[in-house]
């Protein structure tokens, strides 16, 4: 487990800590935060019923899923389900991602162009944000490829926002992100500082 967990929101979080998450319990033995169950039916039996289960008892659904994990039953697993799952959580990443690069563009479109309104709020939504930035691209750096693609999607947003927020027009911001990938995550970089 690479400490996601915090940042996954509902079932992700869920999934996470049934299947990778362990806590002393009274005796010498550490166990499960959540009992482990041992699985209840053969496949294929078991898959349909599983997956069925997944619309139904999201817990045991991975109570279930973890003990045939556990267990090597793979075959007996909800694996459609699971990859949605899977699948999902990678979608939350990213948008964690994209929340926070939208936020960091934002802020250093006003800093740079409302230089009479800065404020240490701002100087804090930006290191924030940038901090949060990196530590998800250190939990997962296949994301740090995409950067360019988000940047270049989220840029349109970040100036209405700035706007917005500033009273100045759209049109005082540039088109296109004027910040590289590096000064975006530059912790000590502030766009028209001396």
């Amino acid at each position: 487990m690479h400490g996601r967990a915090r940042a996954l929101c509902g079932r992700a979080r869920l999934t996470l800590a049934i299947i990778g998450t362990t806590s002393a319990t009274r005796g010498d033995a550490a166990r499960s935060a959540v009992a482990k169950p041992e699985p209840r039916h053969e496949a294929p039996a078991n898959a349909e019923r599983l997956s069925a289960l997944y619309e139904i008892d999201y817990v045991d659904w991975l109570l279930e899923n973890a003990a045939l994990l556990r267990t090597g039953r793979l075959d007996a697993l909800d694996t459609d389900n699971i990859a949605e799952e899977l699948e999902g959580m990678a979608r939350s990443e990213a948008r964690a991602l994209r929340r926070h690069l939208r936020v960091l563009i934002t802020h250093l479109l006003k800093w740079e162009y409302r230089t009479d309104h800065r404020s240490s709020s701002w100087r804090g939504s930006t290191y924030n944000a940038r901090r949060s930035i990196h530590h998800r691209l250190d939990e997962s750096p296949s994301l740090r490829r995409r950067l360019a693609d988000i940047v270049a999607e989220l840029h349109s947003d970040a100036v209405f926002n700035a706007a917005n927020e500033t009273g100045l027009p759209e049109a005082t911001f540039p088109a296109e992100c004027p910040y590289g990938i590096e000064t975006l995550l530059d912790l000590d970089h502030w766009p028209g500082d001396p």
